[in-house]
């Protein structure tokens, strides 16, 4: 958050999680080459790019297009729901893996997807990846700190998020009423606080 960053988006999505944000991104699109993407990023000019969707892993072509975007100097965020394996990510040297974010949300209750949940993927994050959690309510809430202190501690950053993105309060008051708050980051969706919910800020 806070450095400018080129989002790539892919269409597609196995999951449907009621508070989808990016529901359109479930069909549509434009077919596109790893050359053709890669040109548009370089064009664009950050260092930064997330790699996002609906879920990019499913694309035939992701990991050509990861392994192109690290070899191009790139730091890369691949954002992908918590059933789908990266087990590659982990194959890369340690120069490259540290280039590489992986991004995994675990599905809370509220989304409806919390039964497609493998967290057997835990095992395979590594510090230069990130943990998430969307919660819509207290029970989410509950069900995410359950998680975090009964397979923790992990070796990356742990960040519970709002649903839509921007009104942390109750997350942050719920960690500050709890006697031994786990240790996770409260997180929030600039883009949206300074633009709105428009596709394509």
């Amino acid at each position: 958050m806070g450095v400018p960053t080129t989002f790539v988006r892919t269409t597609g999505c196995h999951l449907r999680c009621t508070w989808c944000d990016a529901a359109y991104a479930f069909y549509g699109g434009t077919k596109r080459t790893v050359e053709e993407l890669l040109a548009d990023v370089r064009e664009r000019g950050a260092r930064d790019v997330c790699f996002t969707g609906g879920e990019p892993l499913l694309q035939k072509d992701a990991w050509e297009f990861i392994h192109a975007l690290l070899a191009d100097g790139r730091r890369v965020l691949v954002e992908t729901s918590g059933n789908i394996p990266f087990r590659q990510a982990n194959a890369l040297p340690d120069a490259k893996r540290a280039l590489l974010c992986i991004s995994m949300d675990v599905k809370c209750p509220g989304s409806g997807m919390a039964e497609r949940n493998d967290l057997s993927l835990l095992a395979d994050l590594r510090p230069a990846d990130q943990l998430k959690f969307v919660i819509a309510d207290e029970a989410d809430y509950r069900f995410a700190v359950r998680v975090v202190r009964e397979r923790g501690p992990f070796p990356c950053p742990v960040y519970f998020n709002p649903v839509g993105g921007v009104d942390a309060k109750a997350i942050t008051e719920w960690l500050l009423a709890e006697a031994s708050p786990p240790e996770v980051h409260v997180g929030i969706q600039l883009h949206k606080l300074l633009w709105g919910d428009v596709p394509g800020r």
